[in-house]
């Protein structure tokens, strides 16, 4: 289990991703999303997780040219957009993200949701931007088991990571076991189920313990079921108190309380019932 905030996961092609990240959904591009970036990084973070849709591609990007951290040392993700799916126009959108970016490659690019109809081409677009080395790993987000074993049918590559909502009270089994499975890196969108969670009574008392918060025994708790995590903040003190948690253990004990807080509740759309 990871020790330090740098430790990584292996993909299933061998690529390394940090346990930990940085998301910058709702963070308004400029100045605000460059400066959570650079406090990330300073904090020790390896990992930020944009997407097409959020609108601060640039402003990540000028925080990744700031940042003092040679390129080779992070790991940056970004996803195609629901109206850019398809196979020519997610290439295009590829390019036009690689372009706010300012960047020459990209670490993980993925499908952002499971457009009916449309994200079979969108994957074997990503397909042909992995087989041209100009992203290092491919993956999906928001897919539920019968969205993944129907992409399975037809796709060359087995995607290496699906983000989805992952909270103690939205413990995602099924799709964990499917996705051990098949070797597919289970990431967390709202870790802290965007804040609901932070007062729970277990949560506060397992914190205590510790002398941590409720979200950092979260976030613990993402770790030691499997999940890498990209909780978010623009606070430079909050980003850091995040990455705190390479410090303890939770017991089994602790798992089994939290694991207990499930209720397949969702703070984020259903992916089977999106207005797209």
């Amino acid at each position: 289990m990871a020790k330090h905030i740098k430790d990584t996961t292996t993909l299933h092609n061998g690529v390394k991703m940090p346990w930990l990240g940085l998301g910058v959904w709702k963070v308004e591009d400029g100045s605000q999303v460059t400066e959570s970036v650079q406090a990330a990084v300073q904090a020790g973070y390896r990992s930020i997780d944009t997407a097409a849709i959020y609108k601060n591609e640039e402003g990540v990007g000028q925080g990744i040219k700031e940042c003092g951290v040679p390129r080779e040392e992070l790991f940056i993700t970004t996803k195609v957009w629901n109206a850019n799916q398809g196979y020519e126009t997610t290439l295009q959108a590829f390019e036009e993200s690689m372009e706010k970016l300012g960047l020459d490659y990209l670490d993980l690019y993925l499908v952002h949701w499971p457009v009916a109809g449309k994200y079979k081409d969108t994957w074997r677009a990503l397909e042909k931007l992995y087989a041209d080395k100009k992203v290092r790993a491919i993956g999906v987000s928001n897919f539920h088991v019968h969205h993944l074993e129907d992409l399975l049918e037809t796709a060359n590559i087995v995607p290496m990571v699906n983000q989805v909502e992952f909270h103690p009270q939205l413990a995602q089994h099924d799709l964990r076991t499917f996705c051990k499975e098949h070797h597919i890196q289970l990431e967390a969108w709202s870790p802290l189920a965007q804040g609901n969670l932070l007062d729970h009574p277990t949560l506060v008392e397992i914190g205590q313990k510790y002398g941590k918060s409720p979200a950092q025994v979260i976030l613990r708790w993402d770790l030691q079921c499997g999940v890498v995590t990209i909780p978010k903040s623009v606070n430079a003190d909050r980003i850091a108190a995040n990455g705190d948690i390479f410090d303890f253990e939770l017991t089994s004990e602790d798992m089994a309380q939290i694991n207990a807080l499930n209720k397949d509740e969702r703070v984020g759309p259903d992916p089977d019932n999106f207005d797209f």
